[in-house]
Order: C-alpha cells, then structure tokens, then sequence
C-alpha cells in the first residue's frame, strides 16, 4: 500500500504561481510512477504530469508552464505551476502507478494504483 498526500493549494490570480507537494509513504519503489491528475467541475479527471526517475511526461495543456520534479531523500514529488489561467481551475491529486508506463499513467489515469484525496487550485480571472 502506498499512501499520498497532496498540499499547497490555494487561489491565485490569472498569471500567478502556486507549487503543489505531494508526501509519499508505504510500500514505495523505486520504479513507481508518481503523478499529477486533476479534476475541473463537470470534467473528467485528466493527467498532468507524471514522472519515473528522469523520465517526465506533460500534458499539452500544461507543458511549458508546470513543472513536475522528485526529491527521493524527502519522499516528495512536487509539481511546479507558472503562468496559471482559469481553465487550470480544479481539484489536483496526486497519484502513484506501479508497473506502468508513463504515457498510460498520463493518458489513462486509471491505469494508476493508489491516490491522495486533493488539494484545490483556483485561478481567477
């Protein structure tokens, strides 16, 4: 069993920053595939980025602005969120994959194993 728990979300304005941390305990390994899901109202929950060793996948939506990073010493993945807009508004969680790829932990989040129960990002205009 693998437990995780998100923190550091918050409300900022359109163009602001927030980092998000998720603390990970359990039965870990080293080739879990650790991830960044969210959950917009009245959408599916979607992938934004995950990451195994250096190996870092993003979504479109995402990619040039949030940036996902590990600190194995500390049990910790956090995800870094520059340039937020409105539509980044949702539910974030964090997610662990064992024996998964990155790209279908990324596109298919169910395909992950165990997960946090959220932290909220709002985005206002």
């Amino acid at each position: 069993q693998v437990y995780l728990k998100e923190s550091g979300g918050g409300s900022v304005e359109s163009g602001g920053s927030l980092k998000l941390a998720c603390t990970i305990s359990g039965d870990t390994a080293e080739r879990d595939l650790i991830g960044w899901f969210r959950r917009a109202p009245g959408k599916n929950r979607e992938g934004v980025a995950v990451i195994r060793f250096d190996d870092k996948r993003y979504a479109v939506a995402v990619e040039g602005r949030f940036t996902i990073s590990r600190d194995r010493a500390k049990r910790e993945v956090y995800l870094q969120m520059n340039n937020l807009k409105p539509e980044d508004t949702a539910e974030y969680y964090c997610a662990a994959g064992r024996n998964v790829s990155p790209t279908a932990g990324l596109v298919v989040p169910a395909n992950m194993d165990w997960w946090g129960k959220g932290t909220q990002v709002t985005v206002a205009s």
